[in-house]
């Protein structure tokens, strides 16, 4: 077996190995070109923790930047000012908004950018400005922080009215209402006993029954109000030959006044015309008499003929 080592190979392998590493640390440490990048200002009115130098710019899970520089804002102290060098192949625009993120759980924080519209304009620094300033908005953290704090102050709201509502004096009302509540219910218990359930019941029936008893007689009232409109009719016309009769003895009594003041009286002329008149003024008030008559008798022998049909009169054996 032999047991002799290469020792020119493994040299040169441990070489290799110590070359790359420095590449690799190199790399890792290169600072970008200053032709390459471009530097923006972010102001973050939340707190920034997990965020450090060298900490990552991303868009949409791509690192664009770095974070270069942490301080307070000196023209604000609740505000923390951020300088970070992004790609100047990185379009950032107008609409371009900044957001802390959580790495996963590690609790570190990069900066995550939105670039909001493709067609908004490029960002640029305004007046008094070292860097174009990027937009930022709440984080989850802070939106969820806020969101306690709303929960918690109208929580504690409710406890307080809660604690106002169940107070000494509300709990004695409380207690009042519920005994009267109690009272009245047990009346109505009482009340609404099988009983009168029952006689309720009895009431509906017989109310439905008169209602349909109503609609059976509503076609007899019917023909009663028409029979009762033809007898005022007839009636009315009896009334008014009467009174046309009248009127004709009423101008034959005049006539016999004047004849009479101006000696003119003949009591044959006279006769001719009043007498016929007077006749037939009495054979009409004979007709609507011997009317008035058959009418209160039949009413007296059969009201219900008011509403039904009229009555049939069986006459005795042998008589027409």
């Amino acid at each position: 077996m032999n047991n002799k080592v290469n020792y020119t190979v493994v040299g040169v392998l441990v070489i290799v190995g110590i070359s790359l590493m420095l590449a690799f640390t190199y790399w890792l440490m290169k600072t970008e070109a200053p032709n390459d990048v471009k530097k923006y200002t972010i102001y973050f009115d939340e707190s920034v923790l997990g965020l450090n130098i060298d900490a990552p710019v991303k868009y949409r899970g791509i690192s664009v930047g770095k974070v270069k520089v942490l301080r307070i804002n000196p023209r604000n102290s609740e505000q923390v000012q951020v300088t970070v060098s992004v790609l100047k192949t990185t379009p950032i625009k107008t609409t371009t908004v900044a957001k802390l993120t959580a790495q996963g759980i590690t609790g570190l924080t990069y900066i995550n950018l939105s670039m909001g519209k493709h067609t908004a304009k490029v960002l640029k620094a305004k007046e008094n400005e070292n860097y174009p300033v990027i937009k930022t908005v709440p984080s989850f953290f802070e939106n969820f922080e806020k969101s306690l704090g709303s929960v918690s102050t109208r929580l504690s709201s409710t406890l307080g009215l809660t604690e106002e509502l169940l107070g000494s004096d509300n709990q004695e009302q409380m207690a009042s209402l519920l005994k009267r509540s109690a009272s009245v219910m047990n009346k109505m218990d009482l009340l609404l006993d099988e009983k009168t359930i029952t006689h309720i019941q009895s009431s509906a029936k017989n109310i439905d029954e008169f209602s349909q008893k109503l609609n059976k007689m509503m076609p007899n009232i019917d023909r009663f109000l028409e029979k009762s409109v033809k007898w005022e009719d007839e009636t009315a016309n009896s009334f008014t030959s009467i009174t046309t009769s009248y009127l004709g003895i009423t101008a034959s009594m005049d006539e016999i006044k004047r004849a009479i003041a101006s000696g003119e009286f003949n009591i044959q002329d006279i006769s001719a015309d009043l007498i016929p008149t007077m006749n037939n003024t009495f054979l009409q008030m004979q007709e609507l008499m011997i009317g008035f008559e058959g009418a209160l008798e039949q009413y007296n022998s059969s009201p219900s003929d008011i509403l039904y049909k009229k009555e049939t009169i069986k006459k005795a054996p042998g008589e027409k």
